[in-house]
């Protein structure tokens, strides 16, 4: 196979996208931490170094196709719930004082990183195999095909997302149900049996709302931390204590505010944020460059975006499809939730801003996720299973 042919197979549009991101990102790192807190320029240094380790994940993941991904998938899953289970056992005491979270262990020479981040690769291909599977041992769907998916997809969604809130990381535990929701919503399930669930959960969110409002002692019995209630409370309304729980998300919108349209220039600053480089990351873009600026990288998440679907309709692999499936939700979720919750919108969650956000777990693990984008284009072989949904056949 000759370069010429590699080169058409590499997908520039998200190669570039991700560069544009990673550039903002380092900028946006260097005016928070050097400029602003006068932190120095480590914390720039070891962005790039992500990077870097990510580029190079990247650069892995994409020689793998769909069939060996296809084999792999289990005994990934497996190592990932292997995973899971040390953290909850090996997690950083320091951190889990400061944050309360058990989600973090510490690394000799590396520091501290973020297991559930990289888990979410296997699961996302974990959800993938089973409906792929399915879909293709069942060549009629009936209500009964249906209820089985949706009860293997649960279980297997279920183990993960059970250990990491157990680690008591809401956010991230958030985002493996947006993976989920996302799988079945394009598994081909009848509207019949997800209408009915989604209006019940729809139904749960109403009602735990009026719950915090009104009856917050119910909760704490049901076993709702303090923690997430206030933060529900914050969110409906944030200025009635703007010297606690609020202070953090109200002093994110007088920065975002104070930046007008075109923002007060880079590194400047007015307004004291407590952990501004990572989950608070888009307060820094508002304040230095105002509207413009946050919209530009949100039109820019959008092409990002765009190119993914793109190959979805570029490839025929259902395989992919629903592995490609999995990774838009994921970064989608990351970035309505993130700036949604910096704008009001959302309910404060510890969610980074994808390929932005200081942190190197979250940020290799997106890059991951690109990787197997990154798969599909270069293997742009189509394939077709077997009747037993598990042998591959080269369709080109």
């Amino acid at each position: 196979m000759s370069n010429d042919k590699n080169v058409q197979r590499i997908d520039y549009g998200i190669i570039l996208t991700v560069m544009l991101l990673g550039l903002f990102s380092i900028v946006m790192i260097y005016s928070t931490t050097a400029l602003m807190e006068d932190a120095g320029i480590r914390p720039t240094i070891m962005q790039i170094a992500w990077y870097v380790l990510g580029a190079v994940a990247v650069a892995i993941i994409m020689q793998f196709d769909s069939e060996q991904l296809w084999k792999m998938t289990t005994y990934l899953y497996i190592a990932g719930i292997i995973l899971l289970i040390l953290t909850t056992l090996l997690y950083d005491r320091q951190l889990q004082a400061a944050t309360g979270a058990r989600s973090w262990i510490r690394i000799p020479a590396v520091g501290t990183v973020q297991p559930s981040e990289f888990v979410k690769i296997p699961y996302i291909l974990m959800l993938s195999k089973i409906v792929t599977r399915h879909n293709n041992y069942y060549n009629y769907r009936d209500y009964a095909s249906d209820f089985k998916l949706i009860g293997k997809l649960t279980l297997f969604a279920a183990i993960p997302s059970a250990l990491v809130l157990f680690q008591n990381d809401l956010g991230t535990t958030l985002v493996y149900l947006a993976v989920f929701v996302g799988i079945i919503l394009l598994s081909g399930i009848k509207w019949q049996i997800l209408l009915p669930a989604f209006t019940l959960v729809a139904g749960a969110g109403i009602t735990l709302i009026l719950l915090v409002t009104y009856n917050r002692e119910l909760l704490i019995q049901m076993g709702f931390g303090g923690y997430q209630l206030a933060r529900i409370e914050t969110w409906l309304n944030p200025y009635q204590d703007t010297s606690n729980a609020a202070y953090q998300i109200t002093q994110v919108f007088k920065a975002i505010g104070s930046g007008g349209i075109f923002g007060k220039g880079l590194g400047v600053t007015e307004v004291n944020i407590p952990v501004r480089e990572s989950d608070m990351i888009f307060s820094t873009v508002g304040e230095n460059f105002g509207f413009v600026g946050g919209a530009i990288l949100i039109l820019t998440y959008f092409v990002l975006i765009y190119h993914m679907v793109k190959i979805v309709y570029d490839t025929k692999n259902e395989f992919y499809a629903y592995i490609a499936t999995g990774v838009i939700m994921m970064i989608a979720f990351h970035v309505l939730e993130n700036i949604g919750m910096s704008v009001g919108l959302l309910p404060m969650t510890g969610i980074p801003l994808p390929f932005i956000s200081q942190g190197g777990s979250s940020l290799l693990g997106n890059m991951m996720a690109i990787g197997l984008l990154m798969s599909m284009r270069y293997h742009h072989k189509s394939y077709f299973f077997s009747g037993d949904g598990e042998e591959f056949h080269s369709g080109a």
